[in-house]
């Protein structure tokens, strides 16, 4: 039966049962927002000059302690009559930072928050808040149950040793987030470094209770120590440079004027790339004004030396801001009197009259900076170039590639030179052989299962994917015809080439892709040759086990007619200590030279072949190993040489 709509049928939830029910409503988007906002009063006594140190507790219950030593917040009556924490925490629209934009700063000049809804909206949406205010001569404690407060009400005691400040303690309600009534251990860490980077000198301490960690985040010199630490001082084209301005106006046709301040740090760098925007010291992950003024003001004068000192080629496209940014560390911080955030997330602020005054400023700064720097200015010139046209390079090489394997699968292996096909399209059980020439193709393809067993014929020695840039890499057939039949895509780690990465396991066709090739010093050299192009290309095939190496037979030992294969020196003579009688040995040839039915046996039968699956213990270090004995580390062999031939040696002698 449809409920009737009409004037009974209007309910209202109430303040408190309004926020509990809709917490997004007054901006809180999830039970991690809450530690911000607490996290953020304490943070505006700190840069007020009231207290140096945060402590966060993260307690056995789950609930979290924010204990700072600033002026504590007002807790007794004010002139009126009425108790200031009830207008702190039972009162939406309430706070002590509406005046900041007066001529004399008001109590915080530039606060984290201006609305006045965070602390009361935290307590309507906790299980239950506990709020001590530490005087010189009192504390006062007041405590709330999901919102509503305590029928004892303010507690007022003596404080003989504590220090001033003030310390929260609240359990966000599950019934208010989702189910979700922890504050995340890894959100609490994340939002300290925050601010220990934009709050130089400011110490925040994260104790947590649960697992007996303690962490602490400190930086002397705040975003400069930031920055350095970011990347190996070899990789720095430059030191980190620091602007700043403090402005006065209005948005357009406001009615009031406004104080805005902007610290700015930069510093190029030829491997690393990092931008972050705060404002009243909150992450604004979504950006807004701060990434318009950094990307237009550097963009701008760049593209201007450039153009005035004739270093773009004849009809050369000018920069963009990729191409800057693929080499800048910038972090900003900029501040305002009034609040600028776009919602009460804190993750991006719009201002016309920042945005506009900034750029100008910036420009002028960038501009004179150049100048008086002429050293750094031309290492910078020079590797925004690089970028500039390593990211054209590698879309080309992009657009190539993709024409090259436009099609359908079928088409495209169908064109592909060497390559026999199996009729099973189940990727659960194809599997995809790479052999060495194609002498090696005759008898493995007479050999194999062809419902799911393709193989595909090398063409001489593959090239050297350590050594090669992409657009080289993406030029061989040999590389183009395995990318084509594996399916899978590429991945492509380099900031210059990123747009190249088209990887998807899922896109693979095979189950198991097997390397055969002869047992010799050159099928050893192809073999290594085909897993570095694996490893530059497509690592994850090599770290989810799917690359295979079939062993090939060094010996066939034959008696009465019955043959048995020996794949080493050492299982060749245990074989033969075995026999009795006449036998003969005879060394293999290569795969080329097999029978098909002795390929079946010893390389292609799953009951009987040997397959050693490519899946180191250790990845990373595996990797390095790559990197070592077939990319551009001579130096690294050198020494790898130096301190380890003797082994080889006496391997040898023994």
């Amino acid at each position: 039966m449809t409920k009737q709509y009409n004037e009974n049928a209007i309910e209202s939830l109430g303040i408190l049962g309004g926020v509990r029910a809709k917490p997004a409503s007054i901006g809180l988007e999830s039970h991690n927002h809450t530690f911000l906002e607490i996290l953020g009063n304490s943070i505006d006594e700190g840069r007020a000059g009231f207290g140096d140190e945060i402590i966060v507790k993260k307690n056995i219950d789950k609930s979290v302690t924010v204990r700072d030593f600033g002026r504590g917040v007002p807790m007794d009556k004010n002139e009126k009559g009425e108790y200031a924490y009830k207008k702190v925490f039972d009162e939406l629209w309430a706070g002590g930072k509406y005046n900041n934009n007066d001529d004399d700063g008001g109590n915080y000049e530039y606060s984290l928050g201006t609305n006045g809804v965070g602390a009361t909206g935290t307590n309507y949406t906790s299980d239950f808040m506990r709020v001590a205010s530490y005087s010189k001569n009192k504390i006062y404690t007041v405590e709330y149950d999901k919102g509503i407060e305590s029928p004892t009400g303010l507690s007022i005691v003596s404080n003989p040793d504590e220090p001033i400040g003030t310390s929260i303690t609240w359990r966000p309600s599950a019934e208010c987030f989702r189910g979700k009534g922890e504050i995340d251990d890894e959100f609490i860490i994340t939002a300290l470094e925050d601010q220990a980077i934009v709050n130089g000198g400011m110490k925040f301490t994260f104790i947590n209770e649960n697992t007996g960690e303690t962490k602490e985040f400190y930086y002397e010199n705040g975003v400069v120590d930031y920055i350095k630490s970011l990347s190996n001082e070899e990789h720095m084209l430059t030191e980190v440079k620091y602007l700043s301005t403090e402005q006065k106006g209005r948005d357009n046709e406001a009615d009031k004027d406004y104080k805005i301040k902007a610290d700015i740090y930069f510093s190029f760098n030829r491997e690393t790339s990092f931008n972050r925007y705060y404002h009243n010291a909150s992450w604004l992950e979504n950006g807004g004004t701060p990434e318009d003024f950094i990307k237009n003001s550097f963009t701008y004068v760049i593209d201007k030396f450039l153009k005035d000192q004739n270093l773009y080629n004849k009809n050369e496209k000018k920069i963009s801001f990729d191409d800057i940014a693929d080499s800048l560390i910038v972090v900003t911080s900029t501040y305002s009197t009034i609040s600028l955030f776009t919602d009460q997330t804190k993750k991006k602020i719009g201002s016309d009259f920042m945005k506009q005054e900034v750029t100008k400023w910036l420009r002028e700064q960038l501009e004179v900076y150049f100048v008086e720097n002429p050293n750094e200015a031309k290492l910078i010139f020079t590797q925004v170039l690089v970028n500039k046209r390593s990211r054209e390079k590698a879309e080309k090489t992009r657009l190539d590639f993709k024409k090259k394997l436009s099609g359908t699968v079928n088409n495209l292996t169908a064109r592909v030179d060497g390559f026999v096909n199996c009729t099973s399209k189940d990727k659960a059980i194809t599997e995809f052989y790479i052999v060495e020439g194609k002498s090696a193709l005759g008898s493995t393809q007479q050999g194999r299962d062809p419902l799911f067993q393709a193989i595909y014929a090398l063409r001489g020695k593959i090239l050297n994917c350590l050594k090669a840039d992409y657009d080289k890499i993406f030029k061989n057939d040999i590389i183009v015809d395995l990318i084509k039949i594996l399916g899978c895509g590429v991945e492509v780690k380099s900031k210059h080439a990123k747009d190249l990465n088209t990887f998807d396991l899922e896109n693979l066709r095979w189950s198991k892709v097997i390397i055969a090739t002869d047992a010799d010093v050159d099928g050893f050299h192809i073999r290594t040759l085909i897993l570095t192009m694996i490893y530059r290309l497509m690592p994850t095939l090599i770290e989810e086990g799917i690359i295979h190496i079939a062993e090939s037979p060094l010996y066939e030992i034959t008696q009465n007619d019955v043959s048995v294969f020996a794949y080493s020196d050492a299982e060749k003579d245990e074989i033969v200590s075995k026999m009795s009688g006449s036998y003969t040995i005879q060394r293999s040839k290569g795969l080329g030279e097999n029978t098909a039915e002795m390929m079946w046996d010893t390389t292609m039968n799953p009951e009987t072949r040997r397959l050693i699956q490519i899946k180191p213990d250790n990845f990373e270090e595996t990797m390095k190993t790559f990197e070592l004995f077939l990319g551009d580390n001579l130096e690294g062999r050198k020494e790898y040489i130096e301190n380890n031939l003797h082994k080889y040696i006496e391997n040898v002698l023994d």
